[in-house]
């Protein structure tokens, strides 16, 4: 993660309780270890276990991962990145459209399962129509 990345996801990580003064240990790892962590185990397609030695345990990480997960957070992480991206190439923060493959968008539940096959369409009575 670039210094320019972490500056504008840094806001949105939790102030750990006890900087707060609300009691609990300190954590043993940065926050910003942890978010090294995840993008390198999705660019590399391994499993949690096989994280190397340079980051944090792997436990920690997926525990902070799926603490951040269930509040809404690592979209948030994504959404801000991606705008900054789509800043710099001069676009609206936002994207504008969206494209919806056909192959991957179920059919309504009024459509029959058989009216989409290749049997439905080449035999008449496959559709139970004749």
């Amino acid at each position: 993660m670039t210094d320019a990345e972490w500056a504008a996801i840094r806001p949105l990580v939790p102030v750990p309780a006890w900087l707060q003064g609300w009691g609990g240990q300190p954590e043993g790892y940065c926050h910003r270890q942890m978010l090294d962590a995840i993008p390198y185990l999705v660019a590399g397609g391994i499993s949690w276990r096989a994280m190397p030695a340079d980051f944090p345990d792997w436990s920690r990480v997926y525990a902070f991962f799926r603490r951040w997960r269930e509040h809404g957070l690592i979209t948030e992480f994504h959404d801000r990145l991606r705008g900054r991206v789509r800043e710099r190439e001069g676009r609206e923060a936002e994207p504008t459209a969206g494209i919806i493959d056909a192959q991957s968008v179920r059919a309504a539940a009024t459509v029959p399962p058989h009216a989409a096959t290749t049997a439905g369409r080449r035999y008449p009575d496959a559709s139970g129509t004749s």
